[in-house]
């Protein structure tokens, strides 16, 4: 009885550490959106986008997000903990790129959205 239990557990867990896996490592969207505070500033499609640099104003502090090879990050701003710098190029549709101070969100987004350009 304790080995079945023992056995049950194990598959459980496989399973979950099978499904976190595939979820983290999917392929990316190619679609990316960029809000500020709520309001959607610009909806990109990473595979037709050229390589290009974004500063997004909030008061007199900034976001500067960089397009390349059809990645996007946040390459410079002036947040005091730099959170959204170090969080690197956006990889994953589970884990957005996120400025808490300035409100910045860039996040993977379905392409079925009817937008297929930069939009502002």
């Amino acid at each position: 009885m304790k080995s079945r239990v023992i056995v049950i557990i194990c598959v459980i867990f496989a399973v979950g550490l099978i499904g976190s896996v595939v979820v983290l490592t999917s392929p990316a969207k190619n679609t990316v959106r960029i809000t500020s505070k709520g309001e959607i500033l610009y909806t990109i499609d990473l595979n037709t986008s050229e390589d290009k640099t974004i500063t997004i104003p909030d008061g007199e502090h900034y976001n500067t997000v960089e397009i390349k090879e059809g990645k996007i990050r946040v390459k410079d701003a002036d947040c005091p903990d730099k959170t959204c710098i170090n969080m690197g190029w956006l990889s994953s549709s589970a884990m957005p790129i996120v400025c808490l101070p300035h409100h910045l969100v860039i996040e993977f987004v379905d392409a079925d959205s009817g937008v297929d350009a930069v939009t502002r």
